[in-house]
């Protein structure tokens, strides 16, 4: 995200409140960081959503829709669909013409009617599809399946608070993620609670006086807090860099339209609600906080630079508990990715945390204008791809997208013509935009370019990337179109963590729709919701239990 923040006085924050009753946690959730992180901008940006419902489904609900887990071929949204959104559904069949379908609601009795288009061969899946399509149907309820040729779907929801639980649950992800504080079981639920781990509490060694690998530094840093990032509990800021963003761009965004109260202060399940200040804003501060405190110290070599990541000094045991790992850390070489990350989300802070607390918002200023400077003196220090040992390599040696989004968001926060010159004079910025990763973030500063108002480049500018954005996102939805199962996903994208890309190619869908108003990029957006909660050739929900009847988790 971009801001012009820098001439104008930060505005005190608003007193602490007391914390209001905390809203029920579910039984089971795990997604990955970039799933989670869009997820929440999907629902926040898909429209027809409000923030008064949070999860409902009781245990006796989820074991009944366990009971009913066989496969159907009759692929649904198994959460459901919105009322004024696509309603679209797949059947596996080899039939050559149209297949009767009926559409029943919770009572059993037929609410719509109609016939299936023949789509023949589905490339990515191999499998023979029909399509099924009862949008035209506008009311509500639970309950409802789809009946084609003697086959019954899964039971799904028509409901306009549809995705108000996903959204919540999705953010309760990362508060089990995080490092250095106790997991209540009031917040998480009793299965998921925990003591805080690495704090420096035996047996842990502990994030609050971690020394460098040899030769790397001569000094000790407190790095504690932030996400882990896999069971291996190492915490990498290439990877928290990108899931901060998308969490705090969804929430910036969604303030300019309007649907920010859906994570405002009090709706997520986060042991600092109550403060006065958004929840999603909260939990991105936990990792933000550690990004800020991964900096090299000023008078030490390298100054500004951010170290590129912290973990064991050998591979974690598996499961080893957080509060129970007795391994050494250590943090690792500093890098230009890791830096310009953090030069990134800390100018990105600086714009949305200003409202809130003037104090962290120039904290974050100043680490990201110290970042910036570090990083252009020290342009290719690439993590290696042989510091494999204790935790992933995370290698780069491509930088030159990270240099394009640090120099959008510092420019859109605070309009100094060096950093529009290193926006204008990148060769990314005229670039047809790309998919986005960790490892690729380009697109990143491009959305942050086009969406933020008053940001210092020329009208053209704005509207050339605007337009590159919006053609990403027809390119998405011809992608979908030849598909069985519409995904804004290449027949050959189907890689390890693909669902993030998913997801990531939905959130441009999303932008489009803002950008735009154009009903058929909120469409895809929502199709690409069905992909993950159920429509696909696998009849999974990739997402959580109470979010499918058939659960699978995939990042």
């Amino acid at each position: 995200m971009g801001w012009e923040r820098s001439h104008i006085p930060f505005p005190s924050p608003p007193p602490p409140r007391k914390a209001p009753p905390v809203p029920p946690a579910h039984t089971r959730r795990r997604l990955s960081h970039h799933a989670a992180a869009v997820l929440v901008g999907l629902a926040l940006a898909a429209g027809g959503l409000t923030a008064t419902a949070f999860p409902a489904h009781s245990a006796d609900a989820t074991t009944a829709a366990l009971a009913q887990s066989a496969d159907s071929p009759v692929r649904v949204n198994q959460l459901g669909y919105l009322p004024d959104g696509p309603k679209q559904a797949t059947v596996v069949s080899s039939a050559s013409g149209p297949l009767a379908w009926q559409l029943r609601n919770g009572s059993g009795a037929v609410a719509a009617s109609g016939s299936t288009t023949v789509h023949g061969a589905d490339q990515a899946s191999g499998q023979s599809t029909h399509l099924v399509d009862f949008g035209a149907f506008a009311g509500t309820g639970t309950g409802f399946t789809l009946t084609v040729g003697g086959q019954v779907s899964h039971p799904f929801d028509i409901s306009a608070s549809l995705y108000d639980a996903l959204r919540a649950d999705s953010m309760s992800f990362f508060y089990q993620q995080r490092s250095g504080i106790a997991i209540d079981a009031a917040l998480a639920g009793s299965a998921y609670a925990r003591p805080a781990g690495h704090l420096g509490v035996a047996p842990n060694k502990g994030d609050t006086s971690v020394p460098c690998q040899a030769g790397v530094c001569d000094y000790r840093l407190d790095v504690r807090g932030g996400w882990y990032d896999a069971g291996d509990q190492g915490k990498y800021v290439v990877n928290g860099g990108i899931s901060v963003w998308e969490m705090v761009n969804s929430f910036e965004r969604a303030k300019r339209s309007g649907g920010d109260a859906a994570v405002g202060d009090s709706t997520l399940r986060v042991p600092e609600r109550g403060n006065g200040i958004p929840d999603v804003l909260d939990e991105a501060r936990w990792e933000l906080d550690f990004l800020l405190r991964m900096q090299v110290p000023a008078g030490k070599p390298m100054a500004g630079m951010a170290f590129h990541k912290v973990h064991d000094d050998q591979w974690t045991a598996l499961p080893t508990r957080p509060e129970l790992d007795d391994a050494q850390r250590e943090l690792h070489k500093p890098s230009t990715a890791a830096t310009l990350n953090l030069a990134a989300t800390a100018a990105q802070c600086a714009r949305v945390y200003a409202p809130y607390d003037a104090g962290f918002a120039a904290r974050c200023l100043d680490a990201a204008r110290r970042a910036w400077t570090a990083a252009k003196a020290n342009p290719n220090v690439f993590a290696p791809a042989t510091d494999n040992t204790g935790g992933g390599a995370y290698e780069d040696a491509d930088v030159s997208d990270e240099f394009y989004w640090a120099a959008a968001e510092l420019l859109a926060t605070t309009g100094e013509s060096q950093y529009r010159d290193a926006v204008t004079s990148s060769p990314h910025h005229t670039k047809p935009v790309d998919a986005f990763w960790w490892g690729g973030t380009a697109t990143l500063g491009r959305i942050t370019l086009a969406t933020v108002p008053g940001v210092a480049l020329p009208s053209d500018d704005i509207a050339r990337l605007r337009s590159l954005l919006t053609s990403a996102a027809d390119s998405h939805l011809s992608t979908m179109s030849g598909q069985g199962y519409a995904v804004p996903l290449a027949t050959t994208g189907y890689v390890w963590g693909s669902n993030s890309a998913v997801t990531n190619n939905a959130m441009v869908l999303a932008v489009a729709y803002e950008l735009t108003g154009q009903q058929r990029y909120r469409f895809g957006a929502l199709e690409s919701l069905d992909y993950l909660l159920g429509r696909n050739a696998l009849d999974l929900s990739y997402q959580a239990i109470s979010f499918g009847v058939i659960l699978r988790d995939a990042g």
